[in-house]
C-alpha cells in the first residue's frame, strides 16, 4: 500500500508511509469493532438456545441490532463517578483494557506475510501487551474506593499473574518447535505434519499444550468458569460495579475483544492459523483469511459453550488448577519437548 501512494500518486514515502499505517489499522480495529457487536449477539443466541430459550429476537431481523441497542443505551447514560474515587485512575482505567485489547492484533498474520508488523518477536509482543490488561483492571478496582471492586482487583491480579505463568512455558513449546518468535513463522510450521495435517494439534507432543492453552485463555479473559472476578453472587458486578456509561462500555468491548484474540491465538498457535486444516492443493483456493475466521469462530462457540454448561470453580479450585497443575505439566513438557528436537534435529552425541 505504501508503495501505491508513493508511485501512483507521488506522495513522499514518510507521508505514503504514514497514511498506508493508518488504513492499515482501521481495516483491523473497524472490523473488529463490528465483529464484537456481533460476536456478543451470537454469545446469547447460543446461551439462549443451550438453556431452551429465545435470546435476543425483537430489535432489527432475528434480533441482529440488540448488541447496537445496548450500545446507544450505555452511550446515552449518564457518567457517575464516585465522591470519594480517585477520578484520573477511574477514568483511565477502562482506556487501557480496551487499548490493549486492540494493539495485540498487530501482529496477528490475516495471511501469509500479512500482519499488520511483521516482527520477528511478534510472540513476544503478544506476550508482554496482553499482560498489560491486568493494570486496567486492577485500577478500576483500586480507584474505585469500594470494597468489591478492590476484592475483584486483587483476585484479578492473582489469576492472571497464575495462568501467565502456565501461558509462558506453553509458548517455549511451541517457539522450539517453529525456531522462531515471528507469528507467521510458527503458522508455517504447522504446514503438513504426516504429510497432510496443518497444525500442531495433531502433534501427540503438542496436543497436551494445546488444551493447556486454551483452558488458561478462559482464565486469562476472565471468562466462565473462571470468572471470579465478575463474581455476581460474591462481588455485585466485580471491578465494574461502580462504572456505568462509555466507561462501561469500554469494558464490555476490552472483554469481548480479547476473547476473539485469545481464539486467534489459539488457531494460530495450534490449528494452523490461516492455513486450511489440511494440506491438499484445492483448500488453499479459500483465502487464508476465512480459514482464520473460520477456527476463531468455531473456538468462540467453545467459549460460549463452555460458559452456558460449566459451573463457577472456587477460587482455591482455580488457584490449584494454574499452579498444581497446568505449572508443572507445562514444565514438564517443556523438557520432554526440548529432548525430543535435541534427539530428532540435532542428534545424539557420538
Amino acid at each position: 500500500m505504501t508503495s501505491f501512494f508513493t508511485y501512483r500518486l507521488g506522495m513522499p514515502f514518510e507521508w505514503a508511509w504514514f497514511v498506508a499505517t493508518i488504513m492499515d489499522i482501521l481495516l483491523i480495529a473497524l472490523p473488529l469493532m463490528l465483529a464484537v457487536a456481533m460476536l456478543i449477539y451470537a454469545d446469547r443466541k447460543i446461551w439462549a438456545a443451550m438453556a431452551l430459550r429465545r435470546g435476543p429476537n425483537v430489535v432489527g431481523p432475528f434480533g441482529l441490532l440488540q448488541s447496537f441497542a445496548d450500545g446507544l443505551k450505555v452511550f446515552l447514560q449518564e457518567t457517575i463517578i464516585p465522591t470519594a474515587a480517585n477520578k484520573t485512575l477511574f477514568l483511565i482505567a477502562p482506556i487501557i483494557t480496551f487499548t490493549v485489547a486492540l494493539i495485540v492484533w498487530a501482529v496477528v498474520p490475516f495471511a501469509y506475510q500479512a500482519p499488520l508488523a511483521n516482527i520477528n518477536v511478534g510472540l513476544l509482543y503478544v506476550l508482554a501487551a496482553s499482560s498489560l490488561g491486568v493494570y486496567g483492571i486492577i485500577l478500576a478496582g483500586w480507584s474505585s474506593n469500594s470494597k468489591y471492586p478492590f476484592y475483584s482487583a486483587i483476585r484479578a491480579a492473582a489469576q492472571m499473574v497464575s495462568y501467565e505463568v502456565a501461558i509462558g512455558f506453553v509458548l517455549i513449546s511451541v517457539v522450539m518447535y517453529a525456531g522462531s518468535f515471528n507469528l507467521g513463522d510458527i503458522v508455517e510450521n504447522q504446514k503438513g505434519y504426516y504429510g497432510f495435517v496443518n497444525g500442531h494439534w495433531s502433534n501427540p507432543l503438542l496436543f497436551p499444550m494445546a488444551v493447556v492453552f486454551f483452558i488458561s485463555s478462559l482464565a486469562e479473559t476472565q471468562r466462565a468458569p473462571f470468572d471470579l472476578t465478575e463474581a455476581e453472587s460474591e462481588l455485585v458486578a466485580g471491578y465494574q460495579t461502580e462504572y456505568s456509561s462509555m466507561s462501561f462500555a469500554l469494558y464490555w468491548l476490552g472483554e469481548y475483544a480479547n476473547v476473539i484474540l485469545m481464539c486467534a491465538l489459539n488457531a494460530t498457535l495450534f490449528w494452523g492459523g490461516y492455513l486450511p486444516p489440511f494440506d491438499w492443493a484445492p483448500l488453499y483456493v479459500v483465502p487464508g483469511i476465512l480459514w482464520l475466521f473460520a477456527k476463531i469462530l468455531f473456538f468462540f462457540f467453545v467459549f460460549s459453550w463452555v460458559k452456558a454448561t460449566v459451573p463457577r470453580y472456587r477460587y482455591d479450585q482455580l488457584m490449584r488448577l494454574g499452579w498444581k497443575v497446568f505449572l508443572p505439566l507445562s514444565l514438564i513438557f517443556v523438557f520432554v519437548i526440548s529432548g525430543w528436537l535435541m534427539v530428532t534435529r540435532v542428534g545424539l552425541p557420538a
